[in-house]
């Protein structure tokens, strides 16, 4: 026999012990790993790190086979490979009616279980026993199944396999927005069960998708059938996600080290080299000991203090484990892949250092790593006083397999037996690399030769639908059909993809079938969808952005991005090409645009530079025809071929009879106008619920409309008090009958009605009394009389919302159609059509609202703001508020916003836009939202009605007016301007405003606004307007910043800071009590919400500022530690009413501007007379912070003042001034 060469020996060493610890503990059955000898429960998660170590042994012996020993070896490790993923492919296709399941309720109860019998691949608890859901175990099983396909094995046998494996893809796709039990199975870290979003489970779900994206499951040997097919925007959303998270692994837990998992070896989910570095760096100072890392802080598994006889945590008792957590010799493993991975050698031996010596050794000279080391019960206090002091004893299972299985492929590397590129055949680690810039192909097709045509006349040339043949032009909702074709198997009875929402990295790339081409519009650019689509401003600017999306997204996809839009009738403006859509073609063609390189071109020359995905998958595959379509797709193929679609709008357009009598012709008017809810009177933002005096601009009329069905007739109101009526409302075809009891009191409060459209939706009338009379004899015919009569939009929509109110939208007109009778309904969808082709935009929002039109994208926008850890609420403050804090289905989503609002659909409407503008912002610009916890919505509106107002220098009534004729454009813009807190000014040309900012000189320091030409301020006041723009600048900006609820950066920690040196903070009579410091970390995210809770009672932005100033200059007391001990209680709107009160002194001292309203000698005190929010002078809200006369100066000495209350007299105090 040959002598074996050293690395032969050295190999043959690994062997041993990879038999030893793993292979002898595999079982024969079903290829599963026991947890340990006493417990054969087997971990999906824990099995795959334990088949890693063989894994990456058969490779390192596949390397050196030079005796047909070794070949066989590599053979008999591959295979203990194989029979492991089989093992647990099988427990996992047990439980497929769950997967079916879990892709439409995304429900814990649903998931595939965690854990399986190690002998017979069954379940071993029930459902509700654990924590199942735990998306990393199964993203991590897919990641693995892919890396070792693409290394040569072969795993999945049948198609059928195959069929659940995309099913597997699908459970995992909503990641994102999916909170579960995480790597440590226990969700919140109290341990009560309740699942949280987990930076760690996202990564690892991105990592799968990507990895198992166009992958063959039968390796070399497959064909177009085994592919699996992942929607690229799915992998984007949970990178979007994780971006926004990291270091951060879920609301409960600041930080966790089982994120180095996905910050490199296995996953690398992460493409910022910067995000990665900060991410290891805060692990490593936060949570890295002598004997290993801490999983999180506060982690109570193990430690001497936990009470072993229950699962769960009391939430004050988490402060006792602070600094005694256990350390866990696991992550010292995969810190030495990490540096194995970048080749930093030094870091590598370092970390071996460490680890092996606290790595135990058995009697026959093997190391093993141990699961945990705890301090000693004797010990925990002095370990908490310094931490790091004490020696630790091991604990928990030895050898931790997991652990070992990664210190083995860690010696694999260090040695030179494996090169990283092995253990990763799929380039994964290179996903940080710096790439190529993006450049995106962009088509333009026209509809017909006639816009062809119109586009000439810029020198613009382009081709039309039909010329671009054979390739077919389909919208993106074509494609969101097909792809619910996928994965579908009739044996396994699995459906295919839930989801039916395709993005716009999915719409870029070409797609295949049989010998035809497709190529999709974007989902943005569907007509069909909402009336934004109609406003081609905004369709121009969506462009834009999803241009610089596709930039900074497409960067592991291959080819050129394709982005193909169509020009069509309603894109026109009055039959001509805006002048927007050509400036931004011309920009196109010129190769540039906001940064991103572009190319425009003809279809038919990027066919080489996109990339083609094969839609093999729409095959009668189960029936035995691979090669021919599914016969449902082909006719809905055939159903969907471009059609050009002409819109009807016959109804409103009769010839109008002008020999009618138009005596009644505006008593309908101003319908619409009383449903409006925004208050802008700067004087009461926020305070509806408040004393809203005769002021009160919009104050809600509560009336009572009903027609007395006896009588024909509105009752009088003496009718109304001494009866109470039943009215059958024609529209509930549920058959309720709302019984209404009016009682005697001041103003009747409003009935409810029922109307049942899709789904119930609670209205209330707000249609003034004096109305009512005019109503009395108006009989319906003559309204629909005018209503054919009128050529005004308004009127007509005023007629139909009169209508709606009193009959309901399934109200029978009378007019005939083509035969058929139309409906309430059926005018207000005319009218709508119409107002979107003129662009009335106040008018097209309401009548949208009246149809219960919703955003189709809207509970995505939701989403996407909420899993970055934004909560959104709808509704006016401070009264009509509703939280969102978890994603909710579309319907319940308009639901809950149509009910905020009672009866104003045209405000209601428009939150679902902003929601959709936010999102947007958010996706692209996330650092909008620094230190934003809470998007009140409600508040947003008022604030952007005030800023009109302001700006426009007009009432609120007609502010609000401005505000909702806004187009959609707009609307963004001033949202973005809100948003950034830029100064802007407002244009007007043809009736519409545009927003400007306020950067370049032509508008100066004062806005301008031209209405027609002429200058209405030059009319007005002749003297020089350079003195008010400065007043109310702080006043402004205090305001925005409350209403976006911003803070200044690093403010939640360090309230967390004052809470420990007091015994509450009092606002707005809601206490934070001192013990939220024990229950939760200064860094945590719930611990930021119950203090902003609490900052969100009060009403006024301006003043929630202030108070936020007043909780700053206590943390910095406690920061300069000033004194030990802030005493008892502090209410903090003393502190502000205090500054006031030192203000007016000042004031009155040197006889300042405040003498003319507040500090007066006989009102001192008393009243405000300036009305500022809460009883505080508009002057002080006016204030810089800074300076002797500034906001922070009064506050300070208010707090001196509290701090001299309750010192002993006789305690010297430190004048530390810095």
């Amino acid at each position: 026999m040959r002598t074996r060469s050293n690395s032969g020996v050295r190999l043959d060493y690994y062997q041993r012990i990879v038999h030893k610890l793993i292979l002898d503990h595999q079982q024969p059955v079903t290829g599963l790993f026991p947890a340990s000898p006493q417990n054969d429960h087997a971990w999906i998660r824990d099995n795959l790190y334990c088949i890693l170590a063989v894994w990456g042994l058969s490779m390192a012996f596949k390397k050196i086979a030079d005796q047909d020993e070794d070949r066989a070896k590599t053979y008999e490790l591959e295979q203990s490979c194989v029979k492991l993923m089989r093992g647990l492919l099988m427990a996992m296709m047990q439980q497929k009616e769950k997967v079916e399941k879990f892709k439409s309720t995304q429900n814990p109860h649903d998931s595939l279980h965690a854990k399986y019998s190690s002998i017979t691949g069954r379940t071993v608890v029930t459902d509700t026993e654990w924590g199942h859901l735990q998306i990393d175990a199964i993203s991590l099983y897919l990641l693995v199944l892919a890396q070792m396909t693409a290394s040569g094995l072969q795993i999945v046998f049948s198609l059928d396999e195959v069929a659940f494996i995309q099913n597997l893809v699908f459970y995992i796709e909503s990641a994102y927005c999916t909170p579960d039990y995480g790597i440590w199975e226990r969700g919140d870290k109290t341990n009560h069960g309740l699942p949280e979003l987990n930076a760690s489970s996202i990564g690892m779900a991105k990592a799968a998708l990507e990895a198992m994206n166009e992958l063959d499951l039968f390796g070399a040997r497959g064909g177009p059938s085994s592919v699996i097919h992942v929607l690229a925007d799915e992998a984007q959303k949970c990178q979007a996600v994780l971006q926004s998270m990291l270091p951060r692994e879920s609301n409960s837990k600041e930080l966790d080290s089982g994120l180095l998992s996905i910050i490199s070896y296995p996953a690398f989910a992460v493409d910022d080299p910067h995000l990665i570095t900060k991410t290891r760096d805060t692990i490593v100072t936060k949570l890295q000991g002598k004997f290993g890392c801490k999983r999180f802080l506060r982690d109570g598994h193990k430690t001497p203090r936990e009470d072993p006889n229950r699962l769960y945590y009391e939430p004050w008792e988490l402060r006792m484990f602070e600094n005694i957590e256990c350390e866990w010799p696991l992550f010292f493993c995969y810190l030495i892949l990490d540096y194995c991975f970048q080749g930093v050698k030094n870091n590598v031996s370092e970390y071996m250092q460490k680890l092996e010596m606290i790595m135990i050794r058995k009697d026959d000279g093997m190391k093993l790593v141990p699961e945990l080391y705890s301090v000693p019960a004797d010990k925990a206090h002095l370990e908490q006083s310094e931490p790091g002091s004490q020696e630790r004893i091991p604990l928990g299972r030895c050898p931790f397999i997991w652990a070992q299985s990664l210190y083995i492929l860690g010696k694999l590397l260090q040695e030179g037996f494996l090169a990283v590129g092995e253990l990763d055949p799929l380039n994964r680690r290179l996903c940080s690399e710096k790439k190529p810039d993006v450049v995106v192909q962009i088509v333009i097709l026209a509809e017909d030769n006639e816009i062809r045509d119109k586009l000439l006349e810029y020198d613009l040339h382009v081709q039309t639908i039909n010329e671009v043949a054979p390739i077919e032009v389909q919208p993106a909702r074509v494609l969101s059909h097909l792809y619910t074709y996928l994965g579908r198997n009739k044996k396994l009875g699995l459906s295919g993809r839930k989801s039916r929402d395709v993005g716009i990295l999915s719409t870029s790339k070409l797609y295949s079938l049989n010998d035809r081409i497709f190529a999709f519009t974007p989902q943005f650019s569907d007509m069909k969808r909402f009336y934004i689509a109609s406003d081609y401003e905004l369709m121009v600017d969506m462009l834009k952005s999803e241009i610089y999306f596709l930039k900074s997204s497409w960067q592991n996809l291959l080819g050129r991005p394709l982005i193909v839009l169509t020009l069509n009738e309603m894109n026109l403006d009055h039959g001509k090409i805006p002048m927007a859509m050509i400036t931004t073609m011309k920009k196109l063609k010129s190769g540039y645009i906001n940064g991103t390189r572009v190319t425009l071109g003809n279809l038919g020359d990027f066919l080489s530079t996109s990339a083609i995905t094969n839609l093999s998958f729409l095959g009668s595959q189960e029936d035995g025809y691979p090669d021919k379509l599914n016969p449902q797709v082909q006719s809905y193929l055939e159903e969907h071929l471009l059609k050009s679609f002409s819109t009807k709008f016959s109804l409103l357009s009769r010839p109008a009879a002008r020999g009618r009598s138009l005596r009644r012709r505006m008593s309908v008017r101003g319908a619409i106008k009383k449903t409006r809810s925004i208050n802008v009177d700067s004087e009461t933002l926020g305070m509806e619920g408040e004393n809203v005096g005769p002021h009160g601009l919009l104050e809600r009329k509560p009336s009572w409309l009903e027609v007395d069905p006896v009588y024909g007739r509105s009752p009088s109101p003496e009718d109304a008090k001494r009866k109470s009526f039943t009215k059958g409302t024609s529209t509930t075809n549920l058959g309720v009958t709302p019984t209404i009891e009016i009682t005697k009191e001041k103003s009747p409060s409003p009935p409810k009605e029922e109307v049942v459209n899709k789904n119930v939706v609670i209205r209330n009338r707000t249609i003034s009394e004096s109305q009512s009379l005019m109503y009395a004899e108006q009989e319906t015919d003559e309204l629909i009389g005018m209503l054919r009569e009128t050529e005004s939009l308004d009127e007509q929509g005023d007629i139909l919302q009169y209508l709606v109110d009193t009959h309901g939208l399934d109200f029978n007109t009378g007019i005939l159609e083509n035969g058929k009778p139309v409906t309430v309904k059926d005018l207000l969808k005319v009218l709508y059509e119409k107002a979107c082709s003129q662009k009335l935009w106040g008018l097209v929002r309401h009548s949208a609202g009246m149809l219960g039109k919703r955003v189709e994208d809207l509970a995505k926008a939701v989403t996407d703001l909420l899993v970055r850890q934004k909560q959104i609420t709808v509704g006016m403050p401070p009264n009509n508020e509703y939280t969102i804090t978890a994603p909710l289905p579309e319907n319940e989503l308009r639901q809950l916003i149509h009910c905020a609002y009672g009866d104003d659909e045209s405000t209601a409407m428009l939150t679902q836009e902003l929601l959709v503008y936010l999102a947007m912002f958010i996706r692209t610009e996330p650092q909008l939202f620094l230190e934003m916890l809470r998007l009140r919505v409600g508040l947003i509106i008022q604030v952007m009605a005030t800023e009109l107002s302001r700006t426009l220098s007009c009432d609120g009534e007609e502010a609000s007016e401005h505000l909702l004729n806004l187009s959609p454009f707009e609307m963004k813009n001033l949202l973005y301007h809100i948003l950034s807190g830029k100064e802007f000014a407002i244009n007007s040309g043809r009736g519409n405003f545009s927003i400007v900012s306020n950067k370049s000189n032509r508008y100066g320091k004062k806005s301008q606004i031209m209405l027609e030409g002429q200058n209405i301020q030059g009319g007005i006041e002749e003297t020089p307007t350079v003195e008010p723009d400065r007043q109310g600048q702080w006043l402004r900006r205090r305001r925005l910043d409350g209403a976006l609820n911003r803070v200044p950066r690093d403010f939640y920690p360090r309230v967390w800071g004052v809470l420990e040196k007091c015994q509450g903070l009092v606002i707005q009579g809601k206490i934070l009590q001192p013990n939220l410091t024990q229950e939760m970390t200064s860094g945590e995210l719930k611990f930021a919400l119950a203090v902003e809770t609490v900052l969100n009672s009060i009403p006024q932005p301006e003043y929630r500022q202030l108070v936020v100033e007043a909780l700053m200059v206590l943390t910095l007391l406690v920061e300069y530690k000033t004194i030990n001990n802030l005493g008892g209680m502090i209410t903090v709107e003393h502190l502000v009413h205090k500054a006031n009160q030192i203000f007016l002194e000042d004031q009155m001292r040197c006889n300042g501007d405040a003498t003319l309203c507040c500090a007066k000698a006989e009102s001192f005190g008393g009243a405000q007379v300036c009305g500022g929010a809460a009883g505080v002078c508009q002057l002080l809200y006016d204030s810089a912070p800074s300076g002797s006369y500034g906001t922070m100066t009064y506050l300070a000495r208010a707090v001196a003042a509290l701090l001299a209350d309750r010192m002993p007299p006789d305690t010297p105090l430190e004048c530390t001034i810095t």
